[in-house]
């Protein structure tokens, strides 16, 4: 089967497909398609909806920011990695927390929790806590857009880090500096947690619910790593380990 993710422009679409049909790319797809890629009637493009495989389709009209597709046929591709990776990412500030979940996506995360620590620089509650939640799902639908998955990581609402509880089987790692063994010598099965702090670090009341749920603390040297740098190199080296890499 060819690989058609590096040729056509892919759009997430949020909505049953079936080849033969039609559909109307959402307005925010629309807005990317004709005012950044000059997407025109008649162009190939590529359609998911994290159900599983992509479909090649072809623009048919472009009405102002409204653009009617049609869908040809269904190609069953996957590029999700043979870990089953889930990120507890500690919250970070700004343009950080997207570059993390942007770049985790890239790397074959699966899920991704964010958990308000208390060193969190961003702390949005409420309405701006939804916001943010909507916000990174967003970001990390674009990734998928630009990185071929076809599976759309699932991002989950922010809890805190001290009340963070998880069963179940697989492996928990806790990156910290701290930590005396290191990340490649722990032993990984396809199920992998990692847990990564906000700039300062969890303190030690948020290490030991990490500990308490089964998590083993271990390093990726003896470098202090900023937040973005520690999750996603632990990733690309669980990638390297154990993964596709």
């Amino acid at each position: 089967m060819k690989d058609t993710a590096a040729r056509a422009p892919r759009f997430y679409v949020a909505a049953a497909l079936r080849a033969g049909g039609a559909c109307v790319l959402p307005e925010d797809a629309a807005h990317h398609a004709v005012r950044v890629l000059r997407v025109r009637a008649g162009d190939a493009i590529t359609l998911f909806n994290g159900r599983g495989g992509e479909f090649a389709a072809r623009v048919a009209a472009i009405e102002r920011l409204r653009i009617s597709v049609e869908v040809l046929e269904h190609h069953a591709i996957e590029r999700e990695s043979p870990l089953h990776l889930v990120l507890v990412q500690g919250v970070s500030s700004g343009e950080r927390m997207d570059f993390t979940v942007r770049k985790a996506v890239e790397l074959g995360v699966a899920e991704i929790r964010p958990v308000l620590a208390a060193a969190s620089v961003a702390r949005p509650r409420g309405e701006r806590a939804a916001a943010r939640h909507v916000h990174w799902q967003k970001v990390a639908i674009a990734a998928c857009e630009q990185c071929g998955r076809n599976r759309v990581p699932a991002v989950q609402p922010m809890v805190n880090a001290a009340e963070y509880r998880e069963d179940g089987a697989g492996t928990r790692i806790l990156l910290s500096p701290r930590a005396e063994l290191a990340l490649s010598k722990v032993g990984i099965e396809r199920a992998v947690t990692i847990a990564a702090g906000p700039e300062a670090g969890f303190n030690a009341r948020e290490e030991a619910a990490f500990l308490e749920s089964g998590f083993v603390p271990a390093s990726l040297g003896p470098r202090i790593l900023r937040t973005e740098t520690a999750a996603l190199a632990a990733l690309a080296a669980l990638g390297a380990l154990r993964g596709d890499f």
